[in-house]
């Protein structure tokens, strides 16, 4: 999550979590923390006020944290204060417009918004606003479709937003993508006005491609000015290599961060939670939320079936994890692993995923169910089927071994059990 961005702040609590802290070592690490805010483009004064605002505090250490605890809590205090304290709830009767630049993913933002409200029970309604782009309505359309909910489609933005109203009784949310513009151009930001004007939304979501760069200091404001922006949707979160679009966009219109979207996935997007979001950039984890993820992913019923452990089973296994989404996303949430793990070692890992899905599928039957039975030309055979090695389907076969003597030993677990026993390595959560 946040490329670059969040490898270099994970770099910074690592060498605060392991290195000889002390007032010295502490200037130097947020001299480090500055130069890195910047690179994300963050401006400067915003970078500034950060600085300077844990530099104040790390002079008056609380006698019950220590200088190392301390200085990581301040980092994680001030990114919280300027991305928003709170989750926010679009939950209830609401008109929603989307507004932001050409290529930000507000089509698609608008689209997995619809999904996420649907999920939530409510009956949505995506109103196409854009007759600039000539694949908008086509898009918008499909996305509607794929999602199962109701669209909107015109041939004018001002006939379209009137029409809208006149169905407004007949839904709980109403969410308008509009034509992706630059602020600044006159005739794109009266229509935006104009459309503002006719609509009178609840609520008007800037969304923010996470690579913005400085541009969106300008955009952010001009956005403001036009239209009123109550919160932000911050797209691309899982390709950029700069971060700081969100910040300076949240710095600059007071609007807080409601939700971000980070993967091609339409279920790729997810309310803004700063507690969850701010741990997993500084590598801290976030246990609670990977539960609660594993629990809307994966039905209860797919799990309880799961009772001897085999290739069969071990391959359900995979496509739950596959579910959850990449083994980043996943490490993202442990705490202490993404800080320790190279990110090699994880797209190795994410490598070897695939090939042992190839393996076990290039099996028979009868081999998933009883591995045992796998001998030296069934391996030759396997290795050829999946395009790997001999080599590689017997590391599979030591490694499953392994795997079914811990699940054996986790047989019958329960889940105070499992928080009980991670809580003695220093996982304090509660399911």
């Amino acid at each position: 999550m946040l490329g670059a961005f969040a490898n270099k702040i994970k770099e910074i609590v690592k060498k605060i979590t392991f290195k000889k802290i002390d007032e010295k070592e502490a200037q130097k690490i947020l001299e480090e923390l500055k130069l890195t805010l910047l690179e994300a483009d963050i401006d400067f004064e915003t970078v500034n006020n950060i600085i300077n605002s844990i530099k104040s505090k790390l002079r008056d250490i609380p006698p019950t944290l220590t200088l190392r605890e301390y200085l990581i809590k301040l980092i994680y205090d001030n990114l919280v204060e300027i991305l928003g304290k709170e989750k926010y709830s679009l939950i209830g009767k609401k008109k929603i417009m989307l507004v932001g630049l050409f290529g930000s993913g507000k089509t698609t933002a608008s689209a997995k918004l619809a999904n996420y409200l649907k999920k939530k029970g409510l009956k949505v309604l995506l109103v196409c606003l854009d007759y600039h782009r000539p694949a908008a309505p086509e898009q918008l359309k499909q996305l509607a479709e794929k999602i199962n909910v109701n669209y909107l489609i015109g041939k004018d933005a001002y006939e379209t937003a009137k029409k809208s109203l006149e169905l407004e009784k007949e839904y709980d949310s109403i969410i308008y993508d509009t034509a992706g513009r630059n602020a600044l151009d006159k005739e794109l930001a009266q229509e935006l006005k104009n459309l503002s004007k006719i609509i009178n939304p609840n609520e008007v979501l800037l969304v923010i491609p996470a690579d913005l760069g400085k541009v969106a200091k300008v955009q952010a404001q001009e956005f403001n000015k036009l239209v009123g922006i109550t919160g932000i949707i911050v797209t691309k979160l899982d390709s950029t290599a700069k971060a700081g679009a969100a910040i300076i966009a949240c710095s600059q219109t007071n609007a807080k961060v409601k939700f971000i979207s980070y993967g091609e996935k339409i279920d790729a997007f997810d309310e803004y939670d700063p507690k969850s979001f701010i741990s997993r950039i500084l590598g801290l984890g976030d246990l609670d939320s990977l539960l609660k993820k594993v629990k809307e992913t994966i039905k209860e019923e797919e799990i309880k079936e799961i009772e001897e452990f085999n290739f069969e089973t071990f391959l359900k296994q995979i496509e739950y994890i596959k579910k959850l989404g990449s083994m980043k996303q996943i490490i993202s949430y442990l705490p202490g692993l993404s800080i320790s793990l190279p990110e090699e070692i994880i797209e190795m890992q994410e490598e070897k995923i695939k090939k042992w899905k190839a393996i076990i599928q290039s099996m028979t039957k009868e081999e998933r169910k009883n591995p045992k039975i796998l001998n030296d030309s069934r391996i030759k055979r396997i290795a050829k089927g999946s395009g790997t090695s001999e080599q590689e389907v017997r590391e599979l076969i030591s490694q499953f071994k392994k795997m079914q003597k811990i699940a054996k030993m986790f047989k019958g677990f329960d889940e105070k059990k499992l928080s009980s026993m991670l809580q003695k390595f220093g996982f304090r959560f509660k399911f």
